[in-house]
C-alpha cells in the first residue's frame, strides 16, 4: 500500500512541474486609437449652453478592424447615438462627416462637424487633471440643431463620478 501511495506521489509531483510554463509572459499591446478611447462624462450643450441633461456617461473605442482612423462613439442611447466616426489620430481630431449610419437606429442619421481631444486640459471636479473631450453633432430626426458633446476622460476617482 505504501508503495502505491509512494508511486502516486512521484506522479502527482511529475505532473505538477510539467504542467509549468516557464515561457516568457506575452507582450500586450494596446489598440491603435487607445489614445482618442475611453469613457467620458459629458455636458450636452447647444450654441454653447448646457440643455440640463446633467453628466453622461459616453464611451469611446476601437472598431474590430482596429485601424487608426475608424473610432466608435456610443452615447449609450442618450441621444441615442452609436456611430463609426473618422478621426486623424495625430491631430486627435474628428473628422467632419455628414449622414453616418447609427446602430442604434437606422431611421436617425448622425453628422459629425467637428470634434477633439485634448491631452491633460481637463480638470475634473475632484481637482484632477485629465484628458477632454468635445465633439459637436447634428442628428437628422432634429435637422439645424448642433449639439455638442463636452467633458472630460472618467478618471475613476469616486470624486470624479456623476
Amino acid at each position: 500500500m505504501n508503495k502505491i501511495l509512494g508511486y502516486i506521489g512521484i506522479l502527482a509531483i511529475g505532473i505538477s512541474l510539467s504542467a509549468c510554463d516557464l515561457g516568457n509572459d506575452p507582450t500586450i499591446g494596446g489598440t491603435k486609437l487607445q489614445a482618442m478611447a475611453g469613457e467620458w462624462w459629458i455636458n450636452v450643450l447647444v450654441d454653447g449652453e448646457d440643455i440640463g441633461a446633467g453628466f453622461n456617461l459616453i464611451t469611446t473605442s476601437n472598431t474590430a478592424a482596429n485601424n487608426d482612423t475608424d473610432l466608435l462613439l456610443d452615447d449609450h442611447e442618450l441621444w441615442p447615438a452609436k456611430i463609426v466616426a473618422k478621426v486623424n489620430l495625430p491631430a486627435m481630431t474628428f473628422n467632419a462627416a455628414p449622414g453616418l449610419s447609427n446602430m442604434y437606429s437606422p431611421t436617425i442619421k448622425v453628422s459629425v462637424i467637428e470634434g477633439k481631444v485634448l491631452k491633460g486640459a481637463a480638470t475634473t471636479p475632484g481637482g484632477n487633471k485629465t484628458d477632454s473631450i468635445y465633439v459637436k453633432f447634428e442628428f437628422s430626426d432634429d435637422p439645424g440643431t448642433q449639439y455638442e458633446y463636452a467633458g472630460y476622460r472618467r478618471t475613476g476617482f469616486q470624486e470624479d463620478e456623476h
